[in-house]
């Protein structure tokens, strides 16, 4: 089977984690940046990539480079493409775009002109063309084009490995779920150590810790793919990579996970979006103020979520909510890690507890630090 080049994109923060996933399923790192991972391998890696991944965004599968000036040579690149041995004509197609050539002022037209390239040769040599359209629900193409220089892709990933399939109740503002992976990831939890998390919200990151300590692969979940949509896809290989998958699962551990958030409607989101996961045996959950929380015997990680004050008039309501952090800290949590997300630098220090890393991530476009404590 052919291998090419493969590039995972990546939320800003989460490149170290998604290097460790990478190397750790036996594939080569060949570059990094910020926002992206470039590995090699076949489609099948492919695959396996979109099985376990659990910070990266989108698996690219590279299928041209080319040198292109303008739209029109653009259209004239991509047409040579055998598009009618990758996509069939019955399929849906998107195209999405990362474009800076100094002959587009308009970013649309890109995708345009691509999506016009791909459907008119399947036209050509089919009789019919794939429907279009935005969502990235059939089979996508991807097209980075910087300059002169043009790749295209398949996104065999299709919508964002963020979108789990798990979480159908969110509330407000939840964290992703590919950011809440890498908080926990940036905990180096060990076997047999406990993982609490008051305010949980809707229980995003105590079901990433529990899908990570269960060893409970993230793509499970997921019904639907880009890959799916491709010719060539390998349903057979595609079942076999989910059964050996599901082998690992432990359906126990030697240690706790434990959630806890004020409101009754939190709990009870969390726990139904623990059940679709998977993992709602493995999660104690419970309707208590942060303060209240059962912290079990250390070893463990304490994590919590709390509110920024990014609206006005909120950071001051908060200062004591962070103050009250610092004190159950101190009393309830001894001999454990404990962190806190935010974005909140003055509220950050409101704790009164000395950081002992300060690892910075990005929440949406919002630059936050995961403050983490040891509590002697």
């Amino acid at each position: 089977m052919q291998k090419s080049n493969i590039v995972i994109t990546v939320p800003e923060g989460l490149c170290v984690y998604l290097k460790a996933e990478v190397e750790a399923l036996g594939l080569p790192v060949k570059s990094v940046t910020p926002t992206s991972l470039s590995t090699e391998g076949t489609s099948l890696d492919a695959m396996m990539l979109n099985l376990h991944i659990r910070t990266g965004h989108h698996v690219l599968f590279q299928i041209a480079a080319f040198r292109c000036r303008d739209s029109d040579e653009l259209y004239k690149e991509l047409s040579k493409i055998l598009w009618e041995t990758i996509i069939p004509s019955s399929e849906y197609l998107s195209v999405v775009s990362n474009v800076r050539n100094p002959t587009i002022k308009d970013t649309r037209f890109p995708n345009l002109r691509c999506k016009d390239a791909i459907v008119d040769r399947i036209q050509a040599r089919k009789g019919r063309r794939p429907d279009s359209g935005p969502d990235q629900t059939g089979a996508v193409v991807s097209l980075y084009w910087r300059d002169e220089r043009c790749v295209v892709y398949l996104d065999t990933s299709g919508e964002s490995l963020s979108r789990r399939g798990y979480r159908r109740i969110p509330l407000g503002a939840p964290m992703q779920e590919t950011l809440a992976a890498g908080v926990v990831a940036a905990m180096e939890l060990k076997p047999g150590e406990h993982f609490v998390n008051p305010m949980c919200g809707s229980g995003t990151m105590a079901i990433e810790a529990a899908l990570a300590a269960s060893c409970r692969v993230p793509g499970l979940t997921r019904q639907n793919f880009g890959f799916m949509h491709v010719m060539g896809f390998d349903l057979r290989a595609w079942e076999e990579m989910k059964k050996a998958a599901k082998t690992k699962v432990l359906k126990t551990l030697p240690s706790q996970i434990i959630a806890t958030d004020t409101s009754e409607k939190a709990i009870d989101a969390a726990r139904k979006n623990a059940m679709t996961a998977g993992v709602e045996q493995l999660i104690s959950f419970e309707v208590c103020d942060y303060g209240a929380t059962p912290v079990p015997p250390a070893p463990g990680v304490v994590v919590l979520n709390p509110g920024y004050g990014m609206r006005m008039g909120e950071e001051s309501e908060l200062v004591e909510t962070y103050r009250g952090i610092g004190a159950f800290f101190k009393q309830k949590c001894k001999g454990h890690k404990g962190a806190v997300f935010t974005a909140n630098t003055a509220l950050a220090g409101q704790v009164g507890l000395k950081a002992k890393r300060k690892i910075p991530f990005v929440n949406g476009k919002i630059e936050c630090k995961l403050y983490v404590y040891d509590l002697y």
